[in-house]
Parts: structure tokens; sequence; C-alpha cells
């Protein structure tokens, strides 16, 4: 006990060493416009080449101030509309205050709940709006940031799990969602809630930050999805460790971040109403009882090749009911990553790793980034290599720009991005196994009913393809997405028929707008999306041919947004 309050001190009086005053407020995980708007300057040479774009927020973008980060496009034509001071200096201190952006964000599903990465919002039918505003203090090393979100949701009843279809086929889906907190739909009512949303109470010595945070995170190279972290559910309670920016070394430069976090369950059966199964409901209850996760992300930048970056994050969760206090349960990232044999009262964690790499080519202003994990730790490195897909999951994805010859700052942007969660492995399917679904932590990898990794959920697989003309701030573009919902349980579900022509796809295409005007920020997406088997129903006729098309429905789903910055 006393060797680790010496280290505490020790690393305390180190960082002390280190202070530095000037730090400057997170940017937010998915702040529309302007954290594209620096992912792809740095394509084209106008960014720190140091910066990975793997471990988000980001704290610090190439030693730009508060001004320069938050208004790149018009720096001598920026007003006050609402006529109120953006900073307040603290007399006789070296602190002050400031206003943050005003965030609005609407979104419209006409038929069925669609979208992710969209922090505390929810999957719901209807209008759901999100409101964002708050302000940011600094005195010295103390920094307070409190943004909360309101989240207001019709959350209107629409066509779910087709209670037309066969008894066994409710059992098996249950089979599945009940080792996951994802229900359909939200409760009955509409929804209203407010969250803490991008907050955070921080000690701050450059280039290191720790303190306690319920902002969202974002680990790994990916844009469209994340293995192991994203902003598709609502930011979690945490305690975080982190570097602030690149820190530079003898071997180059280096990221990173560890948390130790609380998760909350939505309080929501996986379907509204529950289907009763032989006189019984099919609901199994989970743990009245919060989760603690634990995580690390880890990036190297090699000094050797410019533009690659090379990183690791794992993930531990366990019920707080079953921790003794000691430090293994608090910090278990370190210890010996071999899978947990299942024993009748083990106190079995539900564990996360990936390996990724984004690589930059500055001459060709473009990107690739790859990302690899596993679920749960298959035993050794020797089965890894005997069954490499056994457990695992996937990403991938590149960037491009091309110059147009009438504007220095005027681009084609080219996108392209291949998640893949989907099984290959017989025996994980058939145990009703998935990523982000766990039999011992009944929860799944979820806070507040929704995954922490990828959007597109257990079993999902998404390509996406996206084109954009670019100036500046401003970017136009088509979207064209194939997305196909937990094929998992699909194999699961229709095992014994073997029926292929049940996978319930959405095809989409979709438009999207961004652009600024003085201290405004707009944004819009709209998006046609065709799913075919909705629910992976097919309407089967004995008398009709072998090839007969499912209960397709179309449904529309329109994004916008405004942002105020002071």
């Amino acid at each position: 006990m006393k060797a680790i309050l010496i280290g505490k001190a020790a690393l305390f009086c180190l960082l002390l060493l280190l202070a530095n005053s000037g730090f400057s407020q997170s940017m937010p995980v998915g702040s529309p416009v302007l954290e594209d708007y620096y992912r792809r300057s740095q394509l084209a040479s106008h960014l720190d080449s140091n910066i990975s774009f793997t471990i988000r927020p980001l704290h610090k973008v190439s030693k730009l101030n508060y001004q320069q980060l938050t208004y790149p496009d018009s720096m001598g034509r920026v007003e006050n509309f609402l006529k109120t001071p953006p900073t307040f200096n603290w007399e006789g201190s070296k602190g002050y205050t400031r206003l943050l952006p005003i965030d609005v964000r609407l979104r419209l599903n006409t038929h069925h709940p669609y979208g992710w990465n969209d922090a505390a919002m929810i999957p719901a039918k209807g209008l759901q709006t999100m409101f964002s505003a708050g302000i940011y203090s600094e005195l010295g090393p103390l920094s307070v940031q409190l943004k909360p979100e309101v989240v207001l949701a019709t959350n209107d009843v629409f066509s779910g799990f087709a209670k037309d279809h066969y008894e066994v086929i409710w059992a098996r889906y249950y089979d599945f969602y009940n080792y996951g907190d994802l229900p359909e739909r939200f409760g009955s009512d509409p929804y209203s809630k407010i969250f803490w949303g991008q907050s955070s109470i921080r000690l701050n010595f450059d280039p290191i930050s720790f303190g306690v945070s319920t902002e969202s995170l974002w680990w790994g190279p990916g844009k469209r999805n994340s293995l192991l972290m994203s902003n598709t559910a609502a930011g979690f309670a945490h305690f975080t460790f982190n570097t602030a920016r690149p820190i530079q070394t003898p071997l180059g430069t280096i990221e990173g971040q560890l948390i130790g976090g609380r998760l909350e369950g939505s309080g929501y059966n996986p379907l509204t109403p529950d289907i009763i199964y032989f006189g019984s409901p099919l609901t199994l209850e989970k743990p009245d009882d919060w989760r603690y996760l634990s995580g690390l992300v880890f990036t190297w930048h090699p000094k050797w090749v410019p533009g690659l970056f090379l990183g690791f994050n794992r993930t531990h969760q366990n019920y707080s009911k079953n921790m003794d206090g000691g430090l293994n349960d608090y910090l278990p990232l370190f210890g010996n990553t071999k899978k947990v044999q299942a024993a009748p009262g083990a106190n079995q964690r539900d564990q996360y790793s990936s390996a990724f790499f984004r690589w930059v080519w500055f001459e060709e202003q473009a990107e690739i980034y790859f990302e690899y994990g596993r679920n749960n730790h298959y035993n050794t490195p020797r089965n890894n290599i005997l069954e490499p897909e056994n457990s695992r999951a996937y990403l991938f994805g590149m960037s491009k720009l091309f110059n147009l010859s009438r504007r220095e700052d005027e681009n084609i942007e080219v996108n392209l991005e291949v998640t893949q969660l989907q099984q290959t492995n017989a025996s994980t399917v058939l145990s009703a196994g998935s990523w982000y679904l766990n039999k011992n932590i009944r929860h799944g990898y979820t806070n507040r009913g929704e995954v922490l990794g990828a959007g597109i959920g257990p079993g999902g697989s998404l390509q996406s393809l996206e084109v954009n003309w670019i100036r500046g701030l401003q970017r136009f573009g088509l979207q064209l997405e194939r997305y196909v919902h937990n094929n998992d349980f699909y194999y699961y579900a229709y095992i014994d028929s073997q029926d292929w022509r049940r996978h319930w796809v959405d095809l989409s295409v979709g438009g999207k707008a961004e652009w600024n005007y003085k201290n405004f920020l707009f944004y819009g997406n709209a998006k046609a999306i065709q799913s075919l088997n909705y629910q992976w129903y097919l309407l089967q006729q004995p008398e009709e041919p072998y090839f007969v098309n499912g209960r397709d429905r179309f449904n529309l789903t329109i994004d916008l947004g405004l942002t105020y910055r002071f």
C-alpha cells in the first residue's frame, strides 16, 4: 500500500513539472462539419501530420487556439448575433469562462428506426430532437466543461419483429437478444431525457490530462463504424487518463487513453410488448446492477514511416456485484488475454480487443485504414493462427482527395468503408453467440440500450461508398450503402430450413450537404432506404414459386442540424 502511495506521489510531482497553461477544451466526437474538415485537411498536408485521429475526442489540433479551431473558415467575419461576449476573463487570476457552441439536431424516420453515431439520440420512428449547449472554464491546470444533451423523441409505434413469424422463431429471437440490452423500441411513450453529454472535469498538465468525463469516445481509424468504441451509445461516466496531444519520443509520437467507467442498462425488454410463448414471457430478466468497464487504447506513429499509425485497444466489463475491489478488477487490462473458461459461478468478464492501422499518403492526398478485433480472446496464439476467423470482426476503408483545377481548396472526396461483424464459425452461430452479446454479461457490450462499438450491431455488415464535392467547410455529396442486419441471428433462427432468401438487407441512397455562413454551420442528410425482407420475414404461399419477394418496406431518414459558434 505504501509503495502505491509513493508511486502516486511521484507521478503527481512529475505531472506538476510538465504543467503548462493554455490548454483548450476538447472537440466532441461527431462535431458537425468541423471534425471531418480537420481529418481531410490532414490529407491535404494542412494539419499536423502526427495526429492519428484514432483516439477522440481531440483535445489539441496543431496548437490552434479556440478561435482558430472553431473558425477555420472566416476569422475576420465573425459576428456576434446574440450580442453576448464569448469569453469572460476572471479579474485577478489567469482563469476564464467561454461559451461553447450551441448544437441542434433533428432526425425523422418515416417507417422504422435507422441511424447510429448520434450520441444520446435513440433508435426511434418519428421526429427526434437533440439540443446541446454549455460553457468551458479554465483556471491553471483545472478545466471544467459542461455541455449537457437534451433528447426529445416522439417514439412512434412501428411495425417491428413480426408476430406472424413462427413461434419457434420468436424463441430464437429471444435466445439472441436476451443477452444484449438492445431493445427494439424504448418503451411505448414519447421519450425525453437529459444527459451530462460532452462534459468533463480535468487536471491538465500538457501533454497529459486526467479527470472525470461523460464525453463520447471513439477509438480506432473507422469513419462509419468502430469495433470497440464509438458515439452510437450515449456517453458514460468514466475516469480518464489520456494524452492531450501526440507525445514526441525517440521512436516517434505516441497517443493513448486509459479509462474506467460505469455502464447503465436501458430498462426495456427486447420487444415491446413482450411475446408470450407457451403461456410464459420469453424475456430473461437482466441483473439489476450497473457494470464496470475498463479500457485502454494506444497509438504509435513510428518516425521512420511518415503517415503510418499503429494501434491497439482492449476493454473488459463486469457487473459491479462480482467485483471484490482488487486491482485486477479495476485494471484487468494488463492481465492474461486468454479466454476464461465457463464454470458454474465463475466471475466471467466480457472482453474485446482489436489492432488497427491508419496510413496517410500525403503526396497522394489519401489514406487507408484497417481494424481487426476479437471477441473474448480465443485461447492461445496457436489457435488464433489455426482459426483466425473465429469470434473476429474487422473493418477497412480508404479516402482520397482529387484536386480540381479551378481552385486550390476545391476537391472531390471519395470515401469507401466496409465493416464485417458476422461470424463465420458454425459453433459460434449455433450457440447464439455474436459480437456485443454475452451470456455472462446479459446486458452485452452496451450502454443505455445501444452498442458501444459499431452501430450496425451484432452480426451486421456494411458496405459504404461516398463521393463529395468539397471546398473549405462546404461539402455536398452522394452516399450509397448496403447494410445487412444481424446475419448471425438469421443463420441461427433458420438453420433448420437453410432458407437463404430471408436475409434482411437495407439498400440506401442518400444526399448530404454541409455549409457555413458566418457564425453558423449547417448540415443535412436525406437517405432513401429500401428494406428487403424487413425483420427477416418472407412471404410464403404454397402456390407461389420458390423465388418470392419478402416483406419489403421503404423508409426515409432525414437528419438536419445547426451549430452556432460564439
